[in-house]
């Protein structure tokens, strides 16, 4: 009998041990990081975050869309934890607004043009191409979308080089925009779907990593560098919320490591270390520029609104 009494008590040791190290590990589990990242960056920050989080068992969930779109429903009130951009604009509108911290240059990325291949498009004969009133030249849309306005200063470089150019270009220009079918919902899945699956455009200014993306689809998509003269890159901002919970600092501190480097290297972005300060200083101004913009059309916008509630009080 002392036998079985011994046997019970020793199995209700290993169950109420076994409970408390299970609730100890619920209760001590880190809290799951919220990253909103540009769509661009689905591919090389989803790899990033399953590497975050099989290092430090720290769980990432990811939300992909345009960064303008995803710093408006920030400053609407949705909470995240880090906020990755396309551009350096849209990430110093939310610090600028108290609502991150400092904000830095994580990734750089150049503005490319793909092609399908009966444009026969070339370095050489980029700019005539543009102009040609019989090609489709597609962008995606300005202000809500830093590549719709990286594609706009495109047009601003081809006006120094051929005045005119600009009216131009900006009159034929095709806004690519809308809901994407699920199979092609993706940075270059769009770019296909776009160009040869829907054909409303014939060259598309898209970013160099959109572009090596969408080539492995569609091998016969010609992707062709801009010219010295119109040549714009993009620099990825990167910042960390106020109010996140330290997992966040952490996801930001290993996007910027060697590690997160690497995979974004992967993917054909480049690092910001990798390239000179002095072409970093024009896209400082440029971001600069766009963010008291966007800050200035939020301003208006909020102005807006409080007209129109004091017309209904």
């Amino acid at each position: 009998m002392k036998k079985y009494l011994l046997a019970a008590s020793l199995t209700v040791c290993v169950l109420n041990i076994t409970f408390t190290k299970q609730t100890l590990a619920a209760t001590t589990a880190p809290p799951e990081v919220t990253l909103y990242a540009a769509g661009s960056l689905r591919g090389a920050l989803s790899e990033v975050a399953s590497a975050f989080t099989q290092e430090f068992g720290i769980s990432v969930r990811t939300e992909f869309a345009s960064s303008g779109s995803l710093k408006d429903r920030l400053l609407a009130g949705e909470k995240a934890d880090v906020f990755a951009s396309a551009d350096l604009g849209n990430a110093l509108v939310l610090n600028q607004n108290n609502l991150s911290e400092e904000v830095e240059t994580f990734a750089k990325n150049p503005i490319y043009a793909i092609a399908t291949p009966e444009v026969s498009l070339t370095t050489e004969n980029l700019l005539d191409k543009f102009l040609d009133p019989n090609i489709k030249l597609g962008i995606s849309k300005p202000v809500s979308d830093p590549l719709g306005d990286y594609g706009v200063e495109v047009f601003r470089k081809a006006e120094a080089i051929a005045p005119g150019s600009f009216a131009q270009l900006d009159a034929k220009a095709v806004i690519l925009s809308g809901t994407l079918p699920p199979n092609r919902n993706s940075p270059g899945g769009s770019i296909v779907y776009y160009l040869q699956d829907i054909n409303k455009a014939d060259i598309y200014l898209v970013y160099y990593t959109s572009a090596l993306s969408a080539q492995q689809i569609s091998p016969s998509l010609q992707i062709v560098e801009l010219p010295d003269s119109l040549k714009v890159q993009a620099d990825y901002g990167l910042t960390v919320l106020k109010g996140a919970n330290p997992g966040g600092s952490q996801l930001a501190d290993y996007i910027l490591s060697p590690t997160g480097q690497q995979i974004l290297a992967k993917y054909g972005f480049s690092s910001p270390k990798s390239v000179p300060e002095p072409q970093g200083v024009g896209g400082i101004l440029l971001a600069v520029s766009v963010a008291f913009a966007l800050q200035r059309k939020l301003a208006a916008k909020q102005q807006k609104v409080q007209v129109s509630d004091e017309c209904h009080s």
